[in-house]
C-alpha cells in the first residue's frame, strides 16, 4: 500500500469518534485511489509492486479425533493455538466425565470459560471475588460461564457420562496449564499449610503428590448440598443460562439459538449461537466486522468458504467433533451438505452480536450505485434481494 493510502488510514483509526465503517471506508476510498492511479486492480497493484500475498490459513481441526489427556475419570481434548493457529482468540475443550468424576477446583487467570451440555448432567460450583457462592445443575442445551478467575469445581451427576464442550475467550489459553487447588497445594510449605489451613503439617502427607485434574469420585447426592460456611451469601450473578429453553430465531432453512450479554449478563465477553441447518439449507453470505467466529460441528456436514482480502478464498468440509474458524471481517456462508440436518455451536468473541449480510447491504445502497457497480441492468437489481434472510431453505 502506499504512504498516502497508509496515511488516510491511520489518520482515520486515530482521531476520536472515528467509527469501524468510518475507518473502512478511509481504508476504502485510499485503495480506489490507488487503484485509479495505476489502472489495475487492487491484487494486481499490489503484484505489481513486488509484493507478495500469503495465502489464507487453515481454518481446519478435527477436535474429536485427538487423544490428549484421557486418565481416571475422564478426558480432555483442546484446540489452542499451539494445535490450530490461526484460532488465536479462542481456544476449545472437549471434555468428558464419568458418573462422579470430578474436575478439580480450580481457577484460569489468562481467560472466561463458556460451556454447553452436550450429554448427560453436571453440577458446578462457583466462588466470586465478592466471596459469594453459587452451585447450579446443568442438563444437555444448558450453559455456563465463569468470568476470568471464578474459582470452580465440575463434578458428573450420573447415571452416565457426561461430555460438554468448553470455550475459553484466548486461543493461548491452554486447559493443562489452569490454577488447580491439589497443585498449589503441593507447591506450598507444609508449615505455610498448617498456618494458613489449621491443620498439623503431617495432615498433608495425606494429600495428592500431583496436580489431580480430573478424578474419580462418588455420584453426589441429586439434592442441593448446603455450603460448608453457613453465612456465604448467594451469587448476585447468575452462572447458568438455559439456552436449549429460549425462543429461537426461526428462518425458512434452519434456526439460530442465541445468547449474548444482552440475556445473559455475566456473560461479557463472548456470544454464543446454537444454530441448525436443514438438508440443503444456505447460511447467507455475510460478516462480521468486530469478532472471530469459532465452530463447533455436533452433528451432520456443511460446507464452509471464507473469502479474504485480494482475491482471496478457501473452501473445506465439516463433520461431527471438527472446528472451524473464521478471523473477524472475513466473508463466509455455510452450505448444509447430506439428508442428516446440521448442529452447530458458534462462538464469538465479544458480549455483542453484530452482523452484516450481503444482502442487507445491497438493499442498503440506492440503484445507482448498483448499475455502476456491477454494470448490469435495473431489471437485474430489481431482482436481488433487499435484506438479509438468515437461513435459506432447500433450493427447489
Amino acid at each position: 500500500m502506499p504512504d498516502e493510502q497508509k496515511e488516510i488510514i491511520e489518520e482515520a483509526s486515530n482521531q476520536q469518534g472515528w467509527t469501524r465503517r468510518r475507518v473502512f471506508n478511509a481504508a476504502s476510498l485510499a485503495a480506489i485511489g490507488g487503484a485509479a492511479l495505476t489502472g489495475l486492480p487492487a491484487q494486481k497493484a499490489a503484484a505489481q509492486e513486488g509484493k507478495k500475498v500469503e495465502p489464507l490459513e487453515e481454518f481446519k481441526y478435527d477436535l474429536e479425533k485427538q487423544t490428549h489427556w484421557v486418565g481416571p475419570g475422564g478426558s480432555a481434548k483442546e484446540a489452542t493455538v499451539e494445535e490450530f493457529p490461526v484460532s488465536q482468540s479462542i481456544a476449545g475443550v472437549s471434555m468428558r466425565l464419568d458418573p462422579g468424576a470430578i474436575r478439580e477446583l480450580h481457577w484460569h487467570s489468562l481467560a472466561a470459560e463458556w460451556a454447553y451440555m452436550l450429554e448427560g448432567r453436571c453440577r458446578a460450583t462457583v466462588i466470586t471475588p465478592e466471596g459469594q457462592a453459587d452451585i447450579a445443575d446443568f442438563g444437555v442445551g444448558d450453559t455456563w460461564y465463569f468470568p476470568r478467575g471464578h474459582g470452580h469445581v465440575l463434578q458428573n451427576l450420573g447415571p452416565g457420562p457426561c461430555h460438554f464442550l468448553l470455550v475459553f475467550d484466548n486461543g493461548h489459553f491452554s486447559e493443562f496449564g489452569t490454577f488447580s487447588a491439589t497443585d498449589w497445594i503441593n507447591n506450598t510449605p507444609p508449615e505455610i499449610l498448617s498456618r494458613n489451613l489449621g491443620l498439623p503439617t503431617s495432615a498433608f502427607g495425606a494429600f495428592p503428590k500431583k496436580e489431580l485434574y480430573i478424578g474419580p469420585g462418588r455420584v453426589p447426592p441429586q439434592n442441593l448440598e448446603p455450603f460448608r460456611n453457613a453465612d456465604i451469601q448467594p451469587a448476585q450473578g447468575n452462572h447458568k443460562y438455559r439456552l436449549d429453553h429460549v425462543k429461537p430465531h426461526v428462518y425458512p432453512g434452519g434456526s439460530e439459538y442465541v445468547v449474548s450479554s444482552v440475556e445473559f449478563p455475566m456473560q461479557t465477553t463472548l456470544t454464543a449461537v446454537k444454530m441448525t441447518l436443514q438438508p440443503g439449507a444456505l447460511r447467507e453470505m455475510h460478516w462480521h466486522p468486530h469478532a472471530d467466529e469459532w465452530q463447533y460441528y455436533v452433528k451432520g456436514r456443511s460446507r464452509v468458504r471464507i473469502f479474504g482480502s485480494h482475491g482471496r478464498a478457501k473452501e473445506e468440509e465439516f463433520g461431527p467433533g471438527q472446528v472451524a474458524f473464521i478471523k473477524q471481517g472475513y466473508g463466509h456462508y455455510i452450505e448444509q451438505l447430506g439428508n442428516e440436518e446440521t448442529e452447530i455451536l458458534v462462538l464469538f468473541n465479544s458480549g455483542v452480536y453484530q452482523e452484516i449480510s450481503l444482502s442487507n447491504w445491497l438493499g442498503g445502497n440506492p440503484v445507482s450505485i448498483l448499475e455502476t457497480n456491477f454494470g448490469i441492468s435495473r431489471a437485474t437489481i430489481d431482482r436481488l434481494p433487499t435484506k438479509e434472510s438468515g437461513i435459506f431453505g432447500k433450493r427447489a
